[in-house]
């Protein structure tokens, strides 16, 4: 089946799974941004414990889609892979010890003979929570905005800036990408506290953060969307040569009108959530803005690597700008991969299935007081 695919139509399937991937992760972030609620949320020891385990019973999905996606970029686009790991490992360092210290934090927070105390944990699901999140979004607008890199006939990559991958932190646009997915991942924390936990002290709470945070949300989500599309991107011509293209991804956005039609049924989505929660008080928020989340996201990658654009950019070298058909694996593993593939839609039954089995009931007081439970 796989094999009578082109290779170009298996290098755009692999995009849009990737991306999917991508969409996903920035959902499930609803953990970190959970992680930089707790003090506002909580005020009571029992309090924090509820918010703490509504999240840590749900790390693990975040962690495994970020691995997952970072696994299936480096097997279909082995070159963006070595390229941006290799060059701007910095940033990428930082990104793991967030993550790292994430899953040490819900392990021996409660342990015994925890000599750290409580709040030293807590404080690194803080910082989980705010790096991995900035992070994470300022390295995902250099696929917009370029990187500092250069390939020779080899493909082999000469990062040229001395920061390795922070320097994106210097470009303004990135952050506020960064930001965006900072505010993001609150909104949908506090969603996901107002659907999971049965305490009316803390939705109340939950309910008035709301809009502490999906304002500067929009505000920069608005303002990233404006300043990529009056943005001059690059564009790959017939014979392979890469020039600037100004109005790039607003060209995108009109070239694909699926793409455009998705993304605005993503954005209406996620704004619908949010007002359904501040102004309805519903508990169920956080399905419309999640689902929003993954659609408008996955379009945002669409927009970077589909349409003979460069999903890398290179500031320094634009003819070594990576694209889906220079970066990608060869035909075989592509097809190869294509079959694993299949078994996706599995996978995310059993996600889905585990997800309600874990939040069959809400997280209450009386679970987290019960000495036979285990509690993170």
């Amino acid at each position: 089946m796989f094999e009578q695919l082109d290779l170009l139509t298996l290098q755009q399937y692999w995009w849009m799974i990737v991306s999917l991937l991508g969409a996903l992760l920035v959902f499930l972030m609803f953990v970190q941004g959970g992680q930089t609620l707790f003090g506002a949320l909580g005020r009571t020891e029992v309090e924090k414990t509820m918010l703490v385990n509504a999240l840590g019973r749900k790390w693990e999905f975040t962690f495994t889609t970020l691995v997952t996606f970072g696994g299936a970029f480096f097997a279909s686009f082995p070159l963006f892979y070595s390229t941006s790991f290799g060059g701007a490992y910095w940033v990428w360092m930082l990104i793991l010890i967030a993550f790292v210290v994430q899953a040490v934090s819900y392990e021996f927070r409660t342990k015994p003979g925890n000599w750290l105390g409580r709040k030293t944990y807590e404080g690194l699901l803080f910082f989980n929570g705010l790096v991995g999140t900035i992070l994470i979004g300022t390295a995902v607008g250099t696929f917009f905005t370029g990187a500092n890199f250069s390939l020779d006939i080899m493909n082999h990559m000469t990062w040229d800036h001395p920061l390795h991958g922070l320097e994106a932190a210097a470009n303004w646009r990135n952050l506020c990408l960064g930001f965006t997915v900072f505010f993001l991942a609150r909104v949908l924390g506090l969603m996901y506290f107002i659907n999971t936990i049965d305490s009316e002290a803390i939705r109340m709470r939950a309910k008035q953060q709301m809009i502490l945070n999906a304002v500067p949300f929009v505000l920069c989500f608005l303002t990233f969307c404006a300043a990529i599309m009056v943005h001059t991107g690059y564009t790959v011509v017939s014979d392979g040569t890469v020039i600037p293209e100004p109005y790039k991804y607003w060209h995108n956005l009109w070239d694909m009108p699926v793409v455009l039609v998705l993304f605005l049924a993503g954005v209406m989505l996620v704004l619908m959530g949010i007002g359904l929660t501040i102004w309805l008080g519903s508990r169920k928020g956080i399905w419309y803005t999640g689902i929003g989340t993954v659609i408008t996201v996955w379009m945002l990658f669409m927009l970077a690597g589909l349409n003979d654009s460069t999903f890398y950019p290179s500031l320094t070298s634009p003819q070594s700008s990576l694209t889906i058909q220079n970066a990608s694996s060869s035909k075989f593993t592509l097809v190869t991969m294509s079959y694993v593939s299949l078994a996706i839609p599995f996978v995310l039954a059993y996600i889905v299935y585990a997800w309600r089995s874990i939040n069959k009931v809400p997280i209450n007081e009386a679970e987290m007081l019960d000495e036979t439970n285990h509690t993170y």
